[in-house]
């Protein structure tokens, strides 16, 4: 046995080693049975969850401020329900038969990404963190190979199962920082999947508003595209509610990049508000977007502003 795969027994991976032998578990059901699981699991982890519900109840009251309190409220409930449909999805990803899903699922706008591919200089696959993040891409891998960038979990087995289950569908896995298989991939023509849609602290990121609301937004998007002069295309992807999939790919991004790093992060936060905006629910605002302020990290998110 390797050394590795003994560290996995370990009794520090134990829990891990049970919450993913309840996704595989969940994942043997059938495919509506799974869905209503990770709708209850949702509405749990919202119930428990309580400095995460802080976060998303924060996100959309500065992102959605027309809504009323109310509105608000039942929006961070259904965006807690569809992470939790999101989770058991990733497992779908990870396990089930890609065949399965042919059936369910529409992809639209292809002439957008085949334009971009006949220029010869790659396409950058612009992403978000909709809670179809691993499904959506096992889903658009039914059409067209794809590169994925990512960052590496902390926790080595959990890492090795993102690995193999992403693996099954995507061509290959590059590292966030790895810049030069980044840009071999562009240069052979291959989409390479890309989420500029997190914060990352104030390290290579430029203030652009988000939502209206100014947010760290990395740099890298217009520079990789600068660099082999590769055409952006955003794809959204979200799940309706009879239980189909439907994907979109959208107008390239043009012109772009712009004269400024700031004027080209405004441009695809932009994008990514519009494709955010199709089913706000299904976007991952669990997560601390405006992390980075001028007044100190995590200043929107602390109790006296949230």
């Amino acid at each position: 046995m390797a050394p590795e795969t003994k560290a996995f027994l370990t009794p520090k991976y134990w829990p891990t080693w049970i919450g993913l032998g309840l996704l595989r578990g969940i994942n043997t059901l059938p495919f509506r049975w799974q869905l209503r699981i990770g709708a209850l699991l949702g509405q749990l982890i919202y119930r428990l969850a309580k400095s995460r519900r802080h976060v998303a109840t924060v996100n959309i009251k500065l992102c959605f401020p027309e809504l009323s309190d109310k509105e608000q409220k039942r929006l961070v409930k259904d965006v807690f329900v569809n992470n939790g449909i999101g989770l058991i999805e990733t497992a779908m990803a990870w396990w089930s038969d890609r065949e399965s899903f042919r059936s369910r699922v529409t992809l639209e706008g292809r002439e957008h990404l085949d334009a971009a591919l006949a220029e010869g200089r790659g396409v950058i696959l612009l992403g978000a963190h909709f809670s179809t993040l691993d499904l959506g891409g096992l889903l658009f891998s039914l059409y067209y190979d794809l590169n994925t960038m990512y960052r590496p979990h902390n926790n080595a087995l959990m890492e090795s199962f993102i690995q193999k289950g992403r693996l099954r569908s995507i061509k290959r896995l590059i590292d966030r920082s790895d810049f030069r298989t980044l840009i071999r991939a562009l240069k052979a023509n291959e989409i390479v999947w890309y989420a500029p849609d997190q914060d990352f602290g104030p390290k290579h990121s430029v203030y652009a508003p988000f939502f209206g609301v100014e947010a760290a937004s990395i740099t890298a998007t217009s520079r990789l595209a600068k660099m082999n002069q590769s055409p952006v295309v955003m794809l959204t992807h979200h799940r309706r509610e009879d239980g189909s999939y439907s994907l979109v790919l959208h107008p390239a991004v043009a012109p772009f990049p712009l004269e400024t790093e700031e004027l080209s992060a405004k441009k695809i936060n932009l994008e990514l508000e519009q494709g955010i905006r199709i089913e706000p629910a299904q976007y991952m605002w669990i997560h601390k977007r405006f992390k980075t302020h001028p007044k100190g990290k995590n200043y929107l998110y602390s109790s006296a502003s949230g």
